[in-house]
């Protein structure tokens, strides 16, 4: 075999060519097996493997053509397309809203039913008429006194009915009754019912008010009482308003109105001279600021002392 002489220009260029030559078929041999660039490697098909010819010629120097890759998918290749695609699907994860405290649910508000108020039934006219009485209003504790009813279609057997009793009633006539009312019905002070009915409800009329009212009282106070020489007791009173003393014995008129019925160291008994009702004071020690035992006692001169 005769050895290439690297003095000699053409035997040079023929190496230089083979070099050339030799390192394009291994760039084509990578490309065709790896690619350049691709994720994945090409499947080498089952085809009659590729020769290259690295003959060359030295008068042309041209390359032999090497065959294209056959790229055609196989049986294989088709069946495992063909496959169904398993999807197993999942529910992505959503992050749970953050809660608005100022969104709150508020129940629907349940109907109420009107109020139906019920029509009233007329109240049938009471069949006897009671218009008046007379007196119309008495004080309290004072005595027995007699009530005059006057009305409209009275009848003998009708009574007169004083705060839910029945009084002991006399029939004048078909326009008036009367009645004696005894002094503990009226006792207290408050209001009275009258009405006129038979006793068996049958006949009956409307109600009136009667008033008890509150007896005047003695504005005083008993504090204290003394006898005089003649052995006569003489009570000391004071004035509730103006804080004045007053000595007072028995039969004297206290405010032109009070009568001072008896003294004892215990009470003072006033009569009412209009309304003939005891009033009973009992002793006190009053307003001392007003009292003479609370009144500074003056100086006394002495005996000895000369002018």
């Amino acid at each position: 075999m005769q050895v290439a002489d690297l003095n000699n220009p053409n035997d040079r260029k023929k190496l230089i060519l083979a070099a050339v030559l030799g390192l394009i078929a291994i760039l084509f041999l990578w490309w065709t097996f790896f690619g350049f660039g691709s994720s994945k490697p090409p499947t080498p098909s089952k085809a009659t493997p590729l020769s290259v010819n690295t003959t060359t010629q030295a008068a042309v120097g041209q390359v032999t053509k090497v065959p294209q890759r056959d790229t055609a998918p196989s049986a294989n290749d088709l069946a495992e397309l063909m496959k169904p695609i398993a999807v197993n699907p999942s529910v992505p994860s959503v992050p749970e809203p953050k809660r608005n405290i100022f969104a709150f649910y508020e129940p629907t508000p349940t109907p109420t039913k009107p109020v139906q108020t019920p029509t009233p039934t007329p109240v049938p006219s009471p069949p006897v008429l009671l218009a008046t009485v007379s007196p119309t209003n008495v004080y309290a504790k004072t005595a027995d006194f007699t009530l005059e009813a006057s009305g409209d279609k009275f009848t003998p057997d009708m009574k007169i009915f004083f705060d839910g009793r029945e009084m002991n009633s006399k029939f004048r006539n078909a326009q008036q009754l009367s009645a004696t009312i005894p002094a503990s019905m009226i006792a207290n002070p408050g209001n009275r019912q009258i009405s006129v009915r038979t006793p068996d409800g049958r006949l009956y009329s409307g109600a009136l008010s009667f008033s008890v009212a509150a007896p005047p009282t003695p504005n005083y106070s008993y504090i204290g009482m003394f006898e005089t020489t003649r052995r006569v007791g003489v009570a000391m009173v004071q004035d509730k308003s103006s804080r004045d003393i007053i000595n007072v014995q028995r039969g004297d008129l206290l405010s032109g109105r009070f009568r001072v019925s008896s003294i004892s160291e215990k009470e003072l008994v006033l009569l009412d001279a209009n309304l003939k009702i005891k009033h009973t004071l009992a002793m006190t020690e009053g307003d001392k600021s007003s009292s003479p035992m609370a009144r500074p006692t003056p100086a006394v001169a002495s005996e000895d002392d000369e002018p």
